[in-house]
C-alpha cells in the first residue's frame, strides 16, 4: 500500500539520497558532499536544540535545558569526528574536484553562521554574506538581533540577586559581547559556593562544554584543510588556514574562561 510508513518513506532515503550530485569524476567528490551534508543535517539538529534551551533559561528552567545542551556537546562530537573521515583526502585528491566548487565555501553556511550568533559571536558583515538570498539574510538579521545563549544566562544571574550591569543585559544583542569584570566576579562567586549555587553552576559547565567542543570543532577544521590543501586561499576568497587559527581565538563566554585565573 502507498500510503504504508515504511523506514524508506518515512525517512525520505530517496530524496535524501538523491542529493550527493558530484560535477566531477573524482572519485573523493562524493566523500566532501556526502561530510559537508551530513554537517548540515548535525547542523539543523543543533540550533532546534540551542534555540530550545535559550528559551528554557529565560524561563527559568533550567533542568531541561541541560539536557538539550548535553546533546549539543555530543552532536558536536560527531562533527568533529567527520573531519577524520574528511582528511582522507589527499591534496592530489582534493585537486581533481576543487575547480568544480567554485566560489563555494563552507564560509558561507548560514546555519553554522546561526549557531554562532546564538552562541553570541555577533558580527553584522557575516548577514551581508547572504545578501543575494533574501530569505536567508532576513533570517541571519533577526538571528543577530536576539539575545545569544549567554545572554540569557546572565540574565538569568541577574533575576537571581547578581550584580550583573544593566549595559550587559540590557543592550543592542546584534553588537559583540564584551567582558566584564562584574560578570567574572558573579562567575567566581558561583563557582566558590557550588553547593548553594549548583544549578548555575552546572549552567557555567554546560556553556563551557559547548565551547569546548566548538574549539575543537574549530581546530579539526583548520588542521583538515592545512592537510588538504596547506596555505592556500580557500575557495570563498577566505585566507583558508590563517583566517581559521583567527576564529580560534575568538571565545563565546569569556568569563568562564577567565574566572578560572581568578579563583
Amino acid at each position: 500500500m502507498k500510503d504504508t510508513i515504511t523506514y524508506r518513506r518515512y525517512l525520505r532515503l530517496p530524496e535524501l539520497l538523491a542529493c550527493q550530485q558530484p560535477l566531477s569524476d573524482a572519485h573523493d567528490e562524493l566523500l566532501f558532499i556526502s561530510i559537508h551534508q551530513a554537517s548540515e543535517i548535525w547542523l539543523k539538529l543543533a540550533l532546534h536544540e540551542l534555540h530550545a534551551a535559550r528559551g528554557l533559561v529565560a524561563a527559568d528552567d533550567l533542568r531541561p535545558a541541560f539536557k538539550m545542551m548535553t546533546r549539543v556537546a555530543r552532536i558536536q562530537e560527531q562533527m568533529i569526528r567527520s573531519w577524520e573521515v574528511l582528511a582522507t583526502m589527499t591534496p592530489a585528491d582534493y585537486t581533481r574536484m576543487r575547480g568544480k566548487l567554485g566560489t563555494s565555501s563552507g564560509f558561507q553556511s548560514d546555519q553554522y553562521r546561526e549557531m554562532e550568533f546564538i552562541l553570541g559571536n555577533k558580527d553584522a558583515a557575516m548577514v551581508d554574506i547572504h545578501a543575494d538570498d533574501p530569505e536567508t539574510h532576513a533570517r541571519l538579521k533577526m538571528r543577530l538581533a536576539q539575545p545569544s545563549l549567554y545572554d540569557e544566562a546572565l540574565r538569568l544571574l541577574a533575576r537571581r540577586g547578581f550584580a550583573i550591569p544593566a549595559g550587559v543585559i540590557e543592550r543592542d544583542f546584534s553588537r559583540p559581547y564584551a567582558a566584564s569584570p562584574e560578570v567574572e566576579r558573579a562567575w567566581a562567586t558561583i563557582y566558590a559556593d557550588t553547593e548553594t549555587y549548583w544549578d548555575v553552576y552546572e549552567l557555567a559547565e554546560k556553556l563551557v562544554d559547548i565551547e569546548y567542543h566548538v574549539q575543537l570543532w574549530r581546530f579539526g577544521h583548520l588542521k583538515t584543510v592545512e592537510r588538504v590543501i596547506g596555505f592556500k586561499t580557500g575557495t570563498g576568497g577566505t585566507a583558508g588556514v590563517q583566517y581559521l587559527a583567527k576564529v580560534l581565538e575568538k571565545p563565546f563566554f569569556p568569563e568562564l574562561l577567565s574566572v578560572r585565573t581568578a579563583l
